[in-house]
């Protein structure tokens, strides 16, 4: 399916608008479910992953974004599982990276736990991709271990160091969490901001059965962000990268600071974003399990039905959320884990 240039898409595109008057222009794309971390707020140590013959192909992905593009889509952001760990995933970097490069996107980026980064930061860089988001939750090696039960710090911290060379922008997330990396939170912004490098703090969630306690580890960053302003003049700043996140810069590191706030204060009421897992289920919602089957709609009908699969998607996105975190709701809002959904 050919992309109109832009002139023909802004005179002709229906654009992706929900009932309730959201314009869709973000698509988050998990290529796979697999990792070579198993996080412990993200996943169980024992997963089940995906048989290969369920997944999207690159070309299908292609032509699923190519949809998205024609209907007003303006940023695409590749995450798993871990991206990088897919073969050949380049090769579908490349060609996605084409659209940014034609300006039928604004933007192509991608979400890493950096374990690849060191093998694949100048290419990314050379397909078009200008920043990413490095998940980073810790510099304490053996804490790191402990939270990923299987990745290398250095590692990652190598690959970080490649992907400045390589001119990429990178963003540290960090998922907070009281008792576990609360105290390096300050340290780890220092770091991040003596380095170039924007950090960005995320509460979390309450998605699929994991080991960690999420009651005693959940960490509301309205509290952090009081703490953090007890030491830092936090100043408010009008940046937007098209997700949730909200910025202040610290004056006295010159850095900038985000907040993703899901628990404390929800931010549905803007939300331009949809999430395509690597079996091509388009979920409307993060934490509701509100979906369409692109993948189905593209193999039986073409085209044509992916069209119209997704003015299905814009008629039933929810309104928002429903998460909590307490004693009296243990369970997880949703079954399935982040890396099934994407980052």
């Amino acid at each position: 399916m050919a992309v109109p240039d832009n002139a023909t898409t802004n005179a002709n595109m229906r654009p992706l608008i929900d009932s309730f008057g959201r314009q869709v222009s973000y698509l988050r794309i998990s290529v796979t479910d697999r990792c070579d971390f198993r996080c412990q707020y993200c996943m169980a140590e024992d997963m089940t992953f995906l048989p290969k013959r369920d997944v999207l192909s690159f070309e299908e992905i292609e032509a699923i974004t190519e949809a998205f593009i024609a209907r007003g889509l303006r940023k695409i952001r590749l995450t798993g599982g871990e991206p990088l760990v897919r073969r050949d995933i380049m090769s579908l970097v490349e060609r996605l990276g084409q659209h940014v490069k034609s300006g039928a996107l604004d933007e192509l980026t991608l979400t890493t736990n950096g374990s690849q980064l060191a093998r694949h930061a100048y290419a990314l860089a050379d397909a078009g991709v200008r920043r990413i988001n490095v998940s980073l939750d810790t510099r304490d090696p053996a804490l790191f271990t402990e939270i990923t039960r299987r990745g290398r710090l250095q590692t990652v911290l190598d690959g970080i160091a490649v992907a400045r060379e390589a001119g990429l922008a990178i963003k540290i997330n960090m998922v907070a969490m009281r008792g576990v990396n609360d105290a390096e939170i300050e340290p780890m912004m220092i770091w991040a901001h003596e380095n170039g490098m924007a950090l960005t703090l995320i509460e979390g969630m309450p998605l699929g059965e994991v080991s960690v306690d999420r009651v005693d580890t959940y960490l509301p960053l309205r509290e952090l962000r009081d703490r953090l302003a007890e030491r830092f003049t936090l100043e408010k700043i009008a940046k937007r990268t098209g997700g949730p996140a909200r910025y202040v810069r610290a004056k006295e590191t010159g850095g900038e600071l985000g907040f993703i706030t899901p628990m404390s204060h929800n931010f549905c009421e803007s939300c331009n974003r949809v999430r395509l897992t690597a079996t091509g289920q388009l979920y409307l919602c993060l934490g509701q399990e509100d979906r369409v089957s692109l993948r189905d709609a593209l193999r039986e009908g073409g085209v044509e039905a992916l069209d119209a699969a997704l003015d299905e998607a814009m008629r039933i996105k929810p309104k928002g959320h429903d998460f909590v975190i307490d004693r009296d709701q243990p369970a997880p809002a949703v079954n399935r884990h982040m890396s099934v959904t994407g980052g």
